[in-house]
């Protein structure tokens, strides 16, 4: 019997819901399934290092979100989900009123005919909701929604609705994770993989394009990518995401050799093309140990795309693994036609604060350690606002203890990133004083991980550093949220980066602050405890 005529059938056990919201709200609270993941997410609540604001799964290990999407009112996520007593990828799921309040439902869509249900994305419809996936062993997958949770899936002919090539050596395309969105009649579906014969040898990043009019019969047109200057060799376009922001386009995707990443660019929908102007990285060195991802990305209504990846681990954990990040909301940073992106916080995290410390103003003398003694905990956010005044290094420290062995150092550099220079600027000419003014700067911002555990067998990260770019004269503003094993630093609104951390001291708690070289202003610093998005009340 040939891998394609296998039985997959899941070991898990599946149920039918009612199509009425009450009446499934009915169901699920007596569903075992429900009764099960709510007893192991309990079991795993003393784990220190176990998030309390961030989504982790309730049992077992996850790998990439997918399918995120807004349906009737509700953000649903769905992610790779790996069940006890059948660890193959099923797609687990969670839904959220606001993005940050998550509450688990039973696992989504099950494999059968495909062996494992690997990574896809959803497209909402007016009456139904789409998702798409890659079914191994047998192709990409479609299956279809309608009920008001999501909770029944049907697979659209109940086979891959794209196979893979006959004949893979010789295809003209690959099959692997997809995408899909809708154009006029048709359906669109881009497929991730790889092109070979790059430089070195080496394949390069590729994404495959298909269309169809019913989901169930699709039709090969071409690589869709045009001008990827940036893309690094080896990369592939894992996990694809292609969504408008403002009056551009975006590529979300992963990269197996430099991990989370997007395209920017311009759709050209009579060729079928993205025509790729711009690029950036989701993070700054491997995705493992304890750093970023996979994306999964929808569009928020309003010309943004939010976007949530997990997590990689540093430390084993018992019985659970990996993590999601905060939602990031990305937008256009000069509205239409812009190449830069803002970054921020997406969803109703200020719902969480608790317990507000506010710290006056206050001079950073040059080169001493300011220890804020108000301020302490392992679950909270800051709101941290610094005037560099001149100082090369602006620190804060987070996860602190007492003495200083264990410490989590956000670390802001001005302007010691690289110097790009805009050609395309109306004062660039041949000459270097004209150039001048088409000079950019960037600064960095980094967390240094190598003191933040004591313990031996934490695997340690090279220290995550990303650029930003500050105007003249503009304050350094940080939100910084620290959850247990999680640090995530957004840097005014342009920049995030996240690592995971493992601490172990009991007094790993503090937060300081630190200028080199020169006094710093330190304009404002808000602390906030973070609640628990897993307890009532």
């Amino acid at each position: 019997m040939s891998q394609v005529d296998s039985d997959y059938t899941s070991l898990v056990p599946k149920y039918t819901f009612a199509d009425s919201l009450e009446e499934q709200e009915r169901q699920l609270s007596e569903n075992p399934l429900l009764r099960r993941m709510n007893e192991a997410r309990k079991k795993m609540d003393s784990d220190p290092h176990r998030p309390i604001y961030h989504y982790v799964n309730p049992e077992s290990t996850l790998n990439d979100p997918n399918g995120l999407c807004y349906w009737q009112g509700r953000w649903h996520l769905f992610y790779q989900a790996y069940p006890p007593e059948d660890s193959r990828q099923h797609w687990g799921h969670a839904v959220s009123d606001d993005l940050v309040h998550w509450r688990d439902l039973p696992y989504a869509i099950y494999p059968n005919p495909e062996r494992a249900c690997f990574s896809g994305s959803a497209l909402v419809e007016k009456d139904r909701v789409i998702a798409m996936y890659h079914g191994t062993d047998v192709g990409n997958m479609v299956a279809v929604s309608n009920d008001p949770l999501l909770l029944n899936w049907e697979k659209v002919t109940g086979k891959a609705v794209i196979p893979y090539p006959p004949e893979l050596e010789n295809a003209a395309y690959s099959v692997f994770d997809p995408c899909i969105w809708k154009k006029n009649e048709y359906y669109y579906s881009l497929s991730g993989g790889t092109l070979p014969n790059g430089p070195g040898g080496r394949d390069v990043r590729a994404n495959w394009l298909f269309r169809s009019k019913d989901l169930a019969n699709w039709e090969f047109l071409h690589p869709f990518v045009e001008d990827d200057h940036y893309s690094m060799v080896g990369d592939d376009g894992a996990c694809p995401y292609f969504w408008p922001i403002g009056d551009r386009h975006m590529l979300l995707f992963f990269s197996h050799t430099s991990g989370g990443q997007y395209l920017l660019g311009d759709y050209d929908t009579e060729r079928d093309k993205f025509v790729v102007t711009n690029h950036a990285k989701c993070n700054f060195g491997a995705s493992i140990p304890s750093g970023v991802h996979a994306p999964s990305a929808a569009p928020d209504g309003k010309g943004g795309i939010v976007v949530i990846f997990n997590m990689n681990k540093g430390l084993p954990a018992n019985g659970w693994d990996q993590i999601m990040t905060l939602p990031r909301r990305l937008t256009l940073a000069g509205g239409d036609g812009s190449d830069e992106v803002n970054i921020e916080p997406a969803g109703d995290v200020e719902s969480l604060r608790s317990d507000h410390q506010s710290i006056n103003p206050m001079v950073l003398p040059a080169n001493e350690e300011v220890v804020i003694e108000s301020v302490r905990g392992n679950a909270i956010e800051l709101e941290v606002e610094i005037d560099p005044q001149g100082a090369p290094v602006i620190e804060l420290n987070v996860l602190r203890s007492s003495g200083g062995e264990e410490v989590t150092r956000i670390g802001f550099f001005h302007e010691r990133g690289f110097r790009r220079v805009d050609r395309r600027s109306p004062n660039s000419t041949s000459s270097a004083v004209s150039r001048k003014s088409a000079v950019r700067v960037e600064s960095l911002i980094t967390i240094d991980s190598s003191r933040s555990s004591s313990l031996p067998d934490v695997t340690p990260r090279p220290p995550e550093t990303a650029p930003v770019y500050l105007k003249e004269g503009e304050p350094l503003r940080l939100r910084v949220f620290v959850d247990r094993s999680v640090v995530e630093v957004f840097v005014n609104g342009k920049q995030c980066v996240a690592v995971r951390v493992y601490p172990t001291r009991e007094d790993s708690v503090g937060v300081s602050l630190r200028s080199q070289g020169r006094n710093a202003e330190l304009k404002s610093l808000d602390a906030w405890k973070m609640q628990n998005i897993y307890q009532e009340g």
